[in-house]
């Protein structure tokens, strides 16, 4: 699974939507929607964020990331 694979089954499973997770994280619906289809990568502040949205650990975050 992928960095981008992750972060779309997470947001899917809070019921969040692209828009609703940059609000949270600090960043457009346009980085989530880069992120989710692995044009970039999120820098690792916002790893910090999105581990905290998602209210899991970082294992939980990179358990399942190639």
């Amino acid at each position: 699974m992928s960095i981008g694979e992750k972060i779309k089954e997470l947001r899917t499973e809070k019921g969040l939507s692209q828009m609703q997770l940059g609000k949270i994280v600090g960043v457009s619906q346009k980085a989530i929607d880069y992120w989710e289809r692995n044009v970039n990568e999120p820098k690792a502040c916002y790893i910090i964020s999105l581990v905290k949205a998602f209210d899991v650990s970082f294992d939980e975050f990179f358990s399942e990331i190639d």
